[in-house]
């Protein structure tokens, strides 16, 4: 389904939050990640940067509030919407296949859509898919490489909107936080266009990434940046 479908029920707010309220980050990331990441309940800017506020009504499992949402957008218990197809590649098919299974339970069915990496990535560009597992590894360590996903000039294939988000007060925001020079002035705004991106759902935020550096116990003192780079200034040999 393409995602200017106007039968997509995603294209309602309620529905997308819905999803949201609807399945377990913790359980999946102790689950399925061995503990490894964050709960990404907390919008698109991840933990480490600035402008990550933990703040912010998160996304918590709430099947209650979730199934209240369906029924506002006139689906009680799933009834009356169709299938919504979930696109990925086979690395991520479990947290899919998991989150299809908690969706269920709401009655909120999905089918699941395995392409190889490069078909997804184009169908992607091409707005072909109607919702789709991705990640985002930032280019340099600022949230305003995250919230350029939701910027309507970014729309893909031009940039990384694949979305197709749309929000004039967003870019607003976004175009005074480029042109900001304050970094304290700057992260306020980086805050509010992340509690839009909240409220709106235009994404499913799974996790925050977390890398682990396993090191022999005569080393001590290495460190990495907000990039992942190793910094081995510091670093001692016993």
């Amino acid at each position: 389904m393409d995602v200017n479908d106007e039968k997509n029920p995603l294209k309602d707010k309620r529905v997308r939050q819905a999803i949201n309220y609807g399945f377990s980050r913790e359980k999946m990331i102790k689950y399925m990640r061995n503990n490894i990441g964050y709960p990404g309940g907390f919008g698109i800017i991840p933990v480490g940067l600035a402008g990550f506020d933990s703040t912010v009504n998160s996304y918590e499992y709430n099947p209650e509030k979730s199934k209240r949402l369906l029924a506002e957008a006139g689906y009680p218990n799933g009834e009356g919407m169709q299938e919504i197809t979930l696109s990925t590649t086979a690395t991520y098919l479990d947290l899919c296949k998991y989150i299809q299974q908690q969706l269920g339970l709401l009655g909120i069915k999905v089918k699941i859509d395995v392409n190889p990496p490069a078909a997804l990535r184009e169908h992607i560009a091409q707005g072909k898919t109607q919702w789709f597992r991705g990640s985002w590894i930032a280019d340099y360590p600022d949230a305003e490489n995250y919230l350029s996903l939701f910027y309507s000039d970014n729309f893909c294939p031009k940039g990384p909107n694949y979305t197709h988000y749309r929000n004039t007060k967003f870019d607003q925001l976004y175009t005074k936080a480029k042109a900001t020079t304050c970094d304290s002035t700057r992260v306020e705004l980086y805050k509010k266009m992340n509690k839009l991106i909240m409220d709106e759902a235009p994404v499913v935020v799974l996790y925050y990434d977390q890398i682990l550096h396993f090191t022999h116990k005569n080393i001590s003192g290495m460190q990495s940046n907000a990039m992942n780079s190793l910094n081995l200034k510091y670093v001692i040999k016993k």
